[in-house]
């Protein structure tokens, strides 16, 4: 896998400022949407589908 460099640009700290105050004007359902998509996209996964918890990974223990 390569990275590609024409997905990303070199700014000023006046551009990424700009850049927060973009976000800063949605709604927070939008940046959460937002953020549910760019996680489903890093992981490989389906930002349509609903997922739901794994609840077999924790096991529950009896206390002595």
């Amino acid at each position: 896998m390569k990275l590609d460099k024409k997905a990303f640009a070199i700014k000023t700290f006046a551009q990424a400022d700009n850049n927060r105050a973009y976000w800063l004007t949605k709604t927070p359902k939008e940046r959460l949407d937002a953020a549910w998509y760019l996680s489903c996209i890093a992981y490989g996964l389906d930002p349509q589908k609903k997922y739901k918890m794994e609840k077999t990974f924790f096991g529950v223990k009896q206390r002595d």
